[in-house]
């Protein structure tokens, strides 16, 4: 099966996206064909009469691979709220499964997809189930990216147990400093890094304008190659693990 990994975030706006499309750049970089995944968006504009989510573009355009926009945003709604209530307003239900089928759609074209979760990880997705629930019912390695600001620590740690909590493995996490004057970083950083069981994978710096194509040169190839099965998958440039 064509490895996968699921994005979740500690919070709203903490740069899900634009790890996710740096991941995706990457890799590409690597010589794999990767697609990226937003299951469930919600938020967005027409444009030439195609209603357009930012971050499913976002991760198409950093995709290598063209796939059917049903399989890469599965649901899509217009109104930039919570998702189980954009779908409760368009009496739509989110099905688990149906998202399940659109990833194994697209691991049948690519050598790697990254799944992007919306919000943290306990959003709901319905009146039962949340974005914990879709993570588990997948069973990819998570990807958990920690959003560098006052109040990280208890976000990210309480992140992680959740994480464990469903029989999830954390594959590694990613630090994105989105608050630019937060006091004692390097301390804060250092924090989570004694107490994340899981290899921080970038460090990334405060961005005014996120740019995954400057993103991706972060991230050391080494630590990427790690992520993958052994033997390397066939279309990596680098067949070594560095």
């Amino acid at each position: 099966m064509t490895p996968a990994f699921f994005i979740t975030g500690t919070d709203t706006g903490v740069g899900k996206t634009l790890v996710t499309a740096a991941l995706l750049r990457a890799y590409a970089a690597l010589g794999l064909r990767v697609l990226g995944m937003k299951p469930v968006a919600a938020g967005a504009e027409s444009r030439d009469g195609v209603w357009i989510n930012e971050d499913a573009a976002l991760l198409r355009a950093a995709s290598n691979v063209d796939a059917a926009a049903e399989w890469m945003n599965p649901y899509l709604f217009r109104e930039a709220i919570a998702p189980h209530i954009a779908a409760e307003r368009k009496g739509v239900e989110i099905e688990i499964p149906r998202i399940r089928a659109a990833l194994e759609a697209l691991q049948a074209q690519a050598d790697l997809v990254l799944v992007e979760g919306v919000g943290g990880f306990r959003v709901p997705l319905s009146a039962t189930r949340d974005t914990a629930d879709l993570a588990q019912a997948l069973g990819l390695p998570i990807i958990l990216v920690a959003g560098m600001r006052l109040g990280c620590l208890n976000h990210a740690l309480l992140t992680v147990e959740a994480i464990a909590a469903r029989g999830l493995t954390l594959a590694g996490w990613v630090a994105n400093r989105i608050d630019p004057d937060m006091a004692a970083y390097d301390e804060n950083l250092a924090a989570l890094a004694r107490r994340i069981d899981a290899p921080l994978l970038a460090e990334l710096p405060s961005m005014p304008n996120p740019d995954p194509a400057r993103a991706s040169g972060i991230f050391a190839p080494k630590r990427l190659l790690k992520l993958l099965p052994t033997p390397p998958l066939p279309h990596c440039k680098n067949q070594t693990r560095l």
